[in-house]
């Protein structure tokens, strides 16, 4: 999955690859700064959109992503 370079002190990259026929839901992949990455399933476009649109990414996450989407350690 292709990510792209966010601006935060904790995450360092974000990608969105769409899971549904309709183009609405799909999986969220976060790189930290610590080098692990994460996937989250079930993610919807407009979470994935707002998390990158963020004024603050990480809290972003923290409030919207982590511990509300089913969550897999990559790496």
């Amino acid at each position: 999955m292709n990510r792209r370079p966010v601006t935060s002190s904790n995450i360092s990259s974000v990608g969105f690859e769409m899971t549904d026929e309709e183009g609405l839901i799909g999986t969220l992949e976060i790189e930290f700064r610590n080098g692990h990455v994460y996937q989250y399933a079930g993610v919807p476009e407009l979470e994935y959109m707002a998390l990158i649109g963020a004024g603050s990414v990480g809290r972003y996450f923290n409030r919207h992503i982590k511990d509300v989407f089913e969550e897999e350690r990559i790496s």
